[in-house]
């Protein structure tokens, strides 16, 4: 029996490198695509009373971002156009770490395209905000990530909040970028920010409120703690130290 067209789809994209052509390395060997595994659980978890979502991963051509090519942006519309001519008009959320964060962002201006949730995302200064307009677009952000920028970010969601934007960014105190340290929490507002976007149950309530912000509100005005949130015990604390592994100056 063929699959149903779903209702609704979240795509997953992991991270990657500031450059690369060469394809992403297979199974366990692509560790950006092995950290988006539990992410992805989390979200398949709570939307799991709704078997029309689908939860889907964009696989890359090319294992980096590489400049004016943007090769991870070019699957990801692949992927959502496929996904328009299968069941039209649904909603989407795009939910992406580091480099994938960044494709998500860009990839925001797709008919598809509702909401974007971005894990420790790579934000240059000059990546566009247009695109966001009308979309919500919630970061997540170790205040201790050293690969990309957490001020980065919240300058992000104040450009495009003055685009047309709900926006909102909620720091991870002691955490880092490979979402190692903290991982419930990451993982658990993940499944909380996606099924509320999908309107599937309510955002965490000071997540509602940065998203309706004036479009000219501070930056400091979208920006929340992990650890003020109204989301229970079980995310706010049980920071779990773990030895993490040694990154490379450009994976992103």
């Amino acid at each position: 029996m063929a699959e149903r067209p779903p209702s609704a789809a979240v795509l997953i994209l992991h991270g990657g490198y500031e450059t690369g052509l060469a394809a992403p390395a297979p199974g366990a060997l692509n560790l950006p695509g092995l950290r988006m595994l539990p992410v992805s659980r989390a979200v398949s978890h709570a939307v799991r009373g709704d078997s029309g979502v689908r939860v889907q991963r964009v696989r890359y051509t090319h294992r980096g971002w590489n400049g004016a090519r943007k090769d991870p942006l070019h699957d990801t519309v692949r992927v959502l156009d496929d996904l328009r001519r299968e069941a039209g008009d649904i909603p989407v959320v795009l939910l992406g770490h580091s480099m994938g964060a960044r494709a998500a962002l860009h990839a925001a201006g797709h008919p598809l395209v509702r909401s974007v949730v971005g894990l420790a995302p790579w934000c240059p200064p000059g990546d566009p905000v247009t695109q966001l307009a009308g979309r919500d677009v919630v970061l997540l952000h170790s205040t201790r990530d050293r690969v990309t920028s957490p001020l980065a970010s919240q300058s992000l969601t104040a450009r495009a909040r003055r685009a047309g934007a709900r926006t909102c960014l909620v720091t991870i105190p002691g955490s880092d970028h490979a979402m190692i340290r903290r991982a419930p929490a990451w993982h658990h507002l993940a499944g909380l920010l996606v099924t509320g976007l999908l309107g599937l149950a309510p955002v965490p309530g000071r997540v509602e409120a940065a998203l309706g912000l004036p479009p000219g509100a501070a930056a400091s005005e979208g920006t929340l703690s992990l650890d003020r949130l109204d989301v229970g015990t079980e995310m706010r604390g049980g920071a779990r130290r773990q030895t993490m592994r040694r990154r490379t100056p450009d994976r992103r």
